[in-house]
């Protein structure tokens, strides 16, 4: 076993997570270094990076490794569009003709190129340990390493050029909008009965609440409001037609506390108000 893991470590590749899967809105940002390597993904927006003493301009996409000692900062470039970026903090990997804890970059430049099928990769790594660290699921821990083990691999390509050729008409900026507005339509469906907002849903998938509603509807053609609307009367006619529970009832279980509003709602998507609709039903029975 342990000459197979010599392709791409000294040692087995165990690295040690100090944080992860919380997503730094660059407006929080400050000029910092650590002891420990940190790398950034940025899910979400356009801006710069300033490290030690460069600038570089990031977009949606884009890797930057920080290696132990490196000042960095992230910039804002547009204030009604900053980064969104997956940010963790590991140690103790050796990868193969690099020092230790350290990754070398191309031109010592801190901006990793990628394929736009790497860039999906490891997208799907970020998304991943965001989701594996909201749960409180036992293991979480090797999980979320697991996934980090599997972006240092596809780093390690990278940097040795064993990318594969990315999908023809596939790019990473449409594969990422519709992973997002994927998981922003499963909330929705299992949530449905539960007050949520938009500033709720952003919350959930670590993204601004301007960003998701651009990218629900530039995929959906609806806002998600509105899908979650359409859901809950969905959800709320298949309860009058199976004869459960009272008009009060259905409303609070779709999650509307206000029966009056879910009943004008009820009527201006169906034409006819929940009681109407469930006499109706009867009579046709």
């Amino acid at each position: 076993m342990a000459e197979t893991l010599s392709d791409i470590s000294y040692q087995e590749l165990h690295p040690t997570i100090w944080y992860c899967s919380r997503v730094r809105d660059s407006r929080l940002a400050r000029y910092h270094s650590h002891k420990i390597i940190e790398i950034a993904f940025v899910l979400a927006g356009t801006g710069q990076y300033f490290v030690d003493g460069v600038t570089y301009d990031v977009k949606q996409g884009d890797l930057i490794i920080c290696n132990p000692g490196v000042m960095h900062q992230s910039i804002v470039t547009d204030p009604s569009d900053p980064t969104l970026e997956f940010v963790c903090g590991f140690s103790d990997i050796h990868l193969i003709d690099m020092p230790e804890n350290r990754i070398v970059l191309p031109d010592n430049s801190p901006i990793l190129p990628l394929t736009s099928e790497t860039k999906r990769e490891i997208s799907r790594c970020c998304y991943e340990i965001i989701e594996e660290n909201g749960s409180s699921e036992p293991g979480r821990y090797y999980m979320i390493q697991a996934q980090m083990m599997r972006m240092l691999v596809l780093i390690f390509r990278a940097l040795k050029g064993h990318q594969k050729t990315a999908a023809e008409g596939v790019n990473f900026e449409s594969y990422s909008k519709g992973y997002v507005v994927k998981n922003i339509l499963n909330f929705l469906n299992e949530n449905y009965a539960q007050h949520v907002s938009l500033d709720q849903i952003a919350k959930n998938m670590y993204l601004s609440p301007v960003y998701i509603s651009k990218i629900f509807k530039e995929q959906t053609g609806d806002s998600p409001i509105n899908y979650l609307i359409n859901v809950r009367l969905e959800k709320a006619k298949e309860m009058l037609e199976d004869g459960r529970g009272n008009i009060r009832s259905i409303s609070a279980m779709v999650g509307y506390e206000d029966v009056y509003h879910f009943s004008k709602l009820f009527k201006k998507h169906y034409g006819v108000s929940p009681m109407n609709y469930r006499k109706k039903i009867e009579e046709e029975d």
